[in-house]
């Protein structure tokens, strides 16, 4: 038995409503419309839902059940409408991003949005702070989460992390030993947070390792070859901070904030935006 969702909606709406005039004018039909679909939808069920006097309506026993019925499947059909209704934005995202900023969340928000913006196409970047800043001033992204320094007026801050000094469990010195790093390439903001600390200070210190690649640098790390920096957040198993240790002085506090290129705040890239700033995620600055 299939249901017309039309004569649902006039039974729901005649209940809702107390009476078939106000039915016709919630749906914009007549009342004699409203009437005929009443009709149909109890010939159709094989009983009466309503009882109709000139003072009064109420429903059967059998349309108090199918009451609830019908309003459960309007409800599936309101819903499934809305999942899969037409989106007005098109067009394309170029999106840049961190790789430690939302790690094995990013594809959940990608899929998100997609969902709810089917006809937009997103193309991701997943890079360092030297990599992104360039593209986004050269107008190859259209935003971008970057690091930056706290309260810095370089974009929207979505949330504060802290650099910590880190090492392999089984790191060791000689006292008086020039300390080994591993660093990215200039001008990463680990590396520029890191000297600036440095700067000033006895601490005698050298280059080791340099990558542009995160796992590369943590593969140093955990090899025992060198000291980094990194945010706490990123420390893995293998891994202690050693903030304070072998006379290294106390580093900043840093922001991932949300950039955009001059001509990126499209329609599309704008609700992508809203979306990241949307975030619920730990420690996120406001």
């Amino acid at each position: 038995m299939d249901f017309d969702p039309a004569l649902l909606r006039a039974f729901v709406a005649v209940k809702e409503t107390g009476g078939f005039t106000r039915a016709a004018q919630r749906l914009n039909l007549t009342q004699s419309a409203i009437s005929h679909q009443i009709r149909k939808l109890e010939d159709q069920v094989g009983r009466q839902l309503l009882f109709r006097t000139t003072r009064a309506l109420t429903l059967s026993e059998d349309g108090e059940d199918f009451l609830r019925y019908a309003q459960d499947i309007l409800q599936t059909f309101d819903s499934m409408a809305q999942r899969f209704k037409p989106s007005p934005i098109s067009g394309v995202v170029r999106f840049g991003v961190l790789e430690n900023f939302m790690g094995d969340r990013l594809p959940n928000l990608l899929c998100k949005f997609s969902r709810a913006f089917p006809s937009v196409r997103l193309d991701v970047s997943v890079g360092m702070n030297l990599d992104l800043l360039p593209m986004i001033k050269a107008g190859e992204l259209d935003l971008a989460v970057v690091m930056s320094p706290p309260d810095s007026d370089a974009g929207t801050p979505l949330r504060r992390t802290q650099f910590v000094w880190v090492a392999a469990d089984t790191f060791d010195v000689a006292p008086d030993t020039s300390l080994p790093f591993a660093f990215f390439p200039a001008p990463c903001i680990n590396r520029v947070v890191g000297l600036g600390a440095l700067d000033g200070t006895p601490v005698q210190w050298h280059v080791v390792f340099t990558s542009q690649s995160q796992q590369g640098i943590r593969a140093a790390v955990l090899a025992g070859l060198a000291i980094t920096i990194m945010t706490r957040d990123d420390v893995e198993p293998g891994m202690r901070i050693v903030d304070g240790s072998y006379g290294l002085p106390p580093l900043s506090d840093a922001d991932f904030t949300l950039v955009w290129s001059a001509g990126g705040k499209t329609a599309a890239a704008m609700e992508f935006g809203k979306l990241l700033q949307d975030l619920d995620m730990p420690s996120r600055h406001r």
